[in-house]
């Protein structure tokens, strides 16, 4: 059925509406990617301060770390249990947002020995592990703002390393840490924009502490010709870093996944504003063409109604 000129006109308003709705939504996503965007620069700097801290600790103390029950893998080679958070999205019109961490994150699984433990940050991303067959241990929704990325990483901690301190070895029962935590290694996987492109999967291995970390933070070069002294407990230091090593490992990777899931949402709000400004230029152009034909046809009507009154006079 050809369209009408009401109709044509309908369709541009809900073009123009639409139109107002993507601009916001525009200018909600370019303002989400500020906040990220400086916390993740600000955690880059709090990082490398653990990162010194941990590596002074374990410079002075090669020794120091091996009793934590999150320092070695429990479970014989090929057995182990492997746990993975994954950070997708809440909210759509991302693009493949979800698709790209979800695609990644199950490759990378795959090719590890083991049983899996997923964690989802964000209901976008789970219905592509439940397609692949991997068990979900937890959903947690995703945060709106940084303030909320804390608590998050909170619950993430207290769900996986159980109610005691991380470090400590104990929980509030009494019970070994290792069993609490159920797994042997943990991974996390989370888009980023660093390298220039709008999303791109990354993943870190988070536990075991083993002895390979504990080398490569010793290795670490401390920014100036003299190394600091450790005050006190060097154990007590390393358990409170490991804490906020972790927390702020967890942290980071929410807030780079935020950013990119943002960058996303403005590339694809940008596209849309493209597509719905073409669209209303075809509509408009539509609309212009068809109210000229029935501008045309009124004016032969009218001009073929007085050739025959002057034929009838004649």
């Amino acid at each position: 059925m050809s369209d009408t000129l009401p109709s044509l006109n309908r369709k541009i308003g809900r073009a123009k509406d639409l139109r107002s709705v993507v601009s916001t939504m525009k200018a909600m996503a370019a303002a989400s990617i500020g906040q990220f965007e400086k916390a993740t620069r600000a955690l880059d700097d709090y990082y490398r301060a653990v990162q010194l801290g941990l590596s002074v600790c374990l410079r002075s103390s090669p020794g120091v770390g091996r009793g934590l029950p999150i320092s070695e893998p429990k479970a014989k080679p090929g057995t182990e249990l492997t746990g993975a958070v994954v950070f997708g999205s809440d909210q759509g019109l991302v693009g493949r947002f979800n698709e790209v961490i979800a695609e990644y994150a199950i490759q990378a699984l795959s090719a590890l020995p083991g049983r899996k433990k997923i964690w989802v940050v964000g209901e976008r991303a789970q219905d592509y592990f439940s397609s692949a067959a991997l068990p979900l241990a937890g959903l947690f929704t995703l945060p709106l703002s940084v303030n909320l990325i804390a608590p998050l990483v909170g619950q993430i901690l207290l769900e996986i390393l159980g109610d005691g301190e991380p470090g400590t070895g104990r929980d509030q029962e009494g019970e070994s840490r290792q069993r609490r935590l159920g797994v042997d290694q943990l991974y996390l996987f989370y888009n980023n924009s660093r390298s220039g492109a709008l999303h791109e999967p990354v993943s870190q291995r988070l536990l075991p502490l083993d002895e390979t970390w504990r080398h490569s933070m010793a290795q670490i070069p401390w920014p100036t010709k003299k190394l600091p002294e450790v005050l006190g407990s060097t154990t007590t230091t390393v358990q409170a870093l490991i804490r906020e090593y972790l927390f702020v490992s967890i942290f980071r990777a929410c807030a780079e996944s935020l950013a990119s899931e943002n960058a996303s949402r403005l590339a694809a709000m940008e596209r849309a504003e493209r597509n719905i400004d073409q669209l209303r230029e075809d509509l408009q152009k539509t609309f212009f063409r068809l109210r000229q034909n029935k501008i045309d046809e009124e004016l032969f009507d009218v001009i073929s109604g007085v050739e025959a009154l002057i034929g009838t006079k004649q």
